[in-house]
């Protein structure tokens, strides 16, 4: 079976004025579809750009990488569009979340330009109720807890049911129980929905809820554990 992300000898050069910073330095790997992957390493390690590249956030300098087989070197700007709003679901350390609209309006948006509309799915109200927060979608964030709010954060990266959830610090906001929540809860949606999960931290208790563990530095792989 193909895996659900490949990235083969991955080079990112930003241009800085006259210098040339490299963020990427020929980073290869895999992710088999369903996998719970941590990407470890200290600031400027490459995570954070490794992180856009596999969203199609930002180009690549050289290199390939194909998410749910798709090249993305080959895809224009709208099919690059299309593939973030189908195939890959974005959970950040802030939630960012429209404060104007409730729970459910913030779920419902992201559907709509994922170019869905009618009901919720029946088997994502199980995510709603595994992410226990279905009493809560008539609040507005203001009126949520950290805790909630992260949680409202990934229904709503989930409500296109991407291939791929990639989540960038999700904890970083969040008090320790609120922390081991929400790791908890991205482990029972990989295992019991089969979500594959590519999840950044700088935590080694957060990155050991993974399934594996990827530790990079000076923009390489150095280690998978």
């Amino acid at each position: 079976m193909e895996p659900i992300i490949a990235v083969r000898d991955l080079r990112k050069i930003y241009h800085v004025g006259e210098v040339n910073v490299h963020a990427l330095r020929g980073v290869s790997l895999e992710v088999p579809r369903g996998e719970f992957v941590s990407i470890v390493g200290p600031s400027g390690s490459g995570k954070s750009t490794l992180f856009h590249v596999i969203g199609a956030l930002t180009s690549i300098t050289s290199g390939q990488v194909i998410v749910d087989g798709q090249d993305l070197s080959l895809l224009s700007d709208s099919e690059r569009t299309r593939l973030r709003r189908q195939k890959v679901g974005f959970v950040f350390q802030r939630y960012n979340l429209l404060p104007t609209l409730t729970a459910q309006g913030n779920i419902e948006i992201a559907r709509y330009f994922g170019g869905k509309s009618g009901p919720l799915e029946k088997d994502f109200l199980d995510i709603l109720r595994l992410l226990g927060i279905e009493h809560r979608l008539r609040h507005k964030p203001r009126a949520l807890s950290g805790g909630e709010q992260q949680r409202v954060a990934i229904a709503r990266a989930l409500v296109n049911r991407p291939a791929i959830l990639l989540a960038d610090e999700p904890t970083g906001n969040l008090d320790t129980e609120n922390s081991e929540a929400v790791l908890s809860l991205l482990r029972s949606l990989n295992q019991r929905f089969g979500q594959t999960i590519l999840m950044i931290t700088h935590n080694p208790e957060a990155a050991a809820f993974a399934d594996r563990i990827i530790q990079m530095r000076d923009g390489r792989v150095v280690l998978e554990s």
